[in-house]
């Protein structure tokens, strides 16, 4: 392989010390410096409450825990006399169960779907409930107030206060 000496060099790219000297030169005064400026309806340093998204979260979770357990008790309950009823509450148990955890998870990762993942699971849960009530289920009178926690959930993170959270991470 030859040889080429530091010399020889091409004369397209310049050398560093043409490129020092190149960037010595005043700046064009022809155009003016961008000032940075504020846009109207941009949010500015304040940070919006997470107050009702974690609500929303926390409300949505003792949903799932509530709905399960009574999910569980009719299955476990009238598996002998009514199969149909029972894989009909089982599917919308599950889901109840997939969209208010992925809905719970990903509202508190910040994402706009968790939003309506969360309203999603309560409309899931109130069929789930109303399907019971109409069959005539004999249930205590505690789960009759049970349908008070996907409303509130789901009211939650349908709030404009959680949008605005999720939209300023």
């Amino acid at each position: 392989m030859p040889i080429v000496p530091d010399t020889a060099r091409t004369t397209h790219i310049p050398t560093v010390a043409q490129m020092s000297t190149a960037n010595d030169e005043p700046p064009t005064s022809l155009l003016p410096r961008a000032k940075p400026v504020q846009v109207p309806g941009t949010h500015s340093g304040i940070r919006p409450s997470a107050t009702t998204a974690i609500s929303a979260c926390v409300v949505a979770i003792l949903s799932g825990w509530a709905t399960s357990v009574v999910a569980t008790d009719l299955l476990t309950g009238w598996w002998d006399t009514d199969r149909l009823f029972c894989a009909a509450v089982g599917f919308l148990a599950l889901v109840f169960a997939a969209s208010t955890t992925a809905g719970v998870i990903l509202l508190l990762l910040g994402r706009q779907i968790g939003r309506f993942l969360i309203a999603l699971g309560a409309v899931v849960a109130l069929l789930a409930f109303t399907g019971v009530f109409i069959a005539g289920a004999k249930i205590p009178w505690i789960v009759y107030t049970i349908p008070v926690l996907p409303v509130i959930s789901a009211a939650l993170a349908l709030q404009p206060s959680t949008k605005r959270w999720v939209q300023h991470r």
